[in-house]
C-alpha cells in the first residue's frame, strides 16, 4: 500500500509544482518600475548645463515613453550644492526608489569643503554617467581681446578689479579661475552665481570680465555675436569651435578640466530601482537625439553605471581632493 501511494504521489506532486511555478513564473520576471512621479533633483540654478541637461532628458523620456511615471525637475542649488546633497541624503522609505538627481563636480567638492554635511557620496546610488562637460575661456566681443595674450594683458592690467563670473564657490569655475591666476600671474577677482544660465547672462550684459562657461550655457551668445571663446580647458579642439586653441598648445599643461554630468540616486536604493534607472538612461543615452546633443553640446565620454561609475567617483573624489588643497579651500 505505502508503495503503491509512492508511486502514486510523485506525479501528483510533480504535477502540482510544475502548475505552481507556472503560474508564480510571471511575478517573478516582472521588473520594478516606479508607481508614482519621480523627483528629478538637479544640483544647479535654471538655465544652467546641468538644468538644461536634465530637462531635455526629461523631453526624451517622455517622448519616447521611457518611463511609466513622469520625472518631475527640482532645482535646488542653494550652498553650491549642498541643499541637494542634504535633500537626497534625507530621502526616506519607499522614496529611495523615486529620487534621482543630475549631479556635477560639486558632487566631490562640496561635501569635502563643508565636512559638517556629513555627506559621503559613495553612499549614493550609481546610475548613469552621461557625459563629460568641457570649459572655454569666454569674453564679450566689445573687450576687443582677441586671444589669450591679449586677456593676460588686459586682465592683468586691471588686477582684482577683473571680474570673472562663475557658478558657486570652490566648484568648477572657481578652480579654472585658480588655474588661469596661477598660470599667467593674475589676480582676478571671482564672484559665484547659482547657476550658469546667469553666468553666461552676467558676461554677455558686461557685468563680468570674463568667464570659463560650458559651450552648454554660453552658445547662445556665441550664436549671436556677443561673446567669444578664446581657449579650451581640453586636450583637444572641440568640434564645435575648431578655430579655438586648447591651452596645452599654448604651453600651458596641466589644465584639461572635465566636468562629469550624472545621474545619481538617493542612498538606500533598492537594486531593482538601480537597474530600472540604469536601463532608462541608457536608452536616453543611446537615442538619436541624445547622441545628437552631445555633438551639439561639446559633450564627450561614455556611458558609465554601476560598479564602473562607482570607481570613476572615487578617482575623481581624490583628484579634487588635491586640486582644494592647492588652492587652500580645504
Amino acid at each position: 500500500m505505502k508503495e503503491l501511494l509512492g508511486i502514486r504521489s510523485k506525479p501528483v506532486l510533480c504535477t502540482l509544482l510544475v502548475s505552481m511555478s507556472m503560474l508564480l513564473a510571471p511575478l517573478a520576471a516582472q521588473a520594478w518600475e516606479p508607481n508614482k512621479p519621480i523627483d528629478f533633483v538637479i544640483m544647479a540654478g535654471k538655465g544652467g548645463g546641468a538644468d538644461k541637461m536634465a530637462r531635455f532628458m526629461q523631453s526624451i523620456v517622455e517622448k519616447h515613453k521611457l518611463s511609466s511615471k513622469p520625472l518631475i525637475p527640482i532645482n535646488k542649488p542653494g550652498g553650491s550644492g549642498a541643499e541637494a546633497l542634504i535633500y537626497m541624503k534625507q530621502v526616506k522609505g519607499s522614496n529611495r526608489d523615486h529620487t534621482i538627481m543630475v549631479t556635477l563636480n560639486s558632487f566631490y567638492t562640496t561635501p569635502l569643503r563643508q565636512p559638517d554635511l556629513h555627506i559621503d557620496v559613495l553612499k549614493f546610488t550609481p546610475v548613469a554617467r552621461m557625459a563629460e562637460d568641457t570649459f572655454l575661456l569666454w569674453v564679450h566681443k566689445d573687450s576687443g581681446i582677441k586671444n589669450v595674450d591679449d586677456f593676460v594683458k588686459a586682465a592683468k592690467a586691471k588686477g582684482n578689479d577683473w571680474i570673472m563670473a562663475g557658478t558657486g564657490k570652490a566648484q568648477e569655475d572657481q578652480l579654472l579661475t585658480e588655474f588661469l591666476n596661477k598660470a599667467y600671474g593674475l589676480n582676478m577677482r571671482y564672484v559665484p552665481f547659482k547657476g550658469g544660465g546667469d553666468v553666461a547672462k552676467q558676461l554677455a550684459g558686461k557685468h563680468a570680465d570674463s568667464t570659463v562657461n560650458n559651450p552648454s550655457e554660453a552658445i547662445g551668445f556665441y550664436q549671436a555675436g556677443t561673446v567669444v571663446p578664446l581657449a579650451a580647458f581640453t586636450p583637444k579642439r572641440l568640434a564645435l569651435f575648431p578655430d579655438v586653441p586648447t591651452f596645452d598648445e599654448l604651453g600651458k599643461t596641466g589644465m584639461d578640466y572635465f566636468m562629469q554630468r550624472s545621474v545619481v540616486g538617493a542612498p538606500g536604493m533598492s537594486k531593482k530601482a538601480e537597474e530600472y534607472y540604469a536601463a532608462l538612461f541608457k536608452k536616453v543615452y543611446d537615442s538619436a537625439e541624445w547622441q545628437k546633443y552631445m555633438k551639439d553640446k561639446a559633450l564627450q565620454g561614455d556611458f558609465l553605471g554601476g560598479k564602473p561609475l562607482m570607481e570613476y567617483w572615487k578617482k575623481e573624489r581624490e583628484s579634487h581632493r588635491k586640486i582644494l588643497k592647492e588652492i587652500g579651500e580645504i
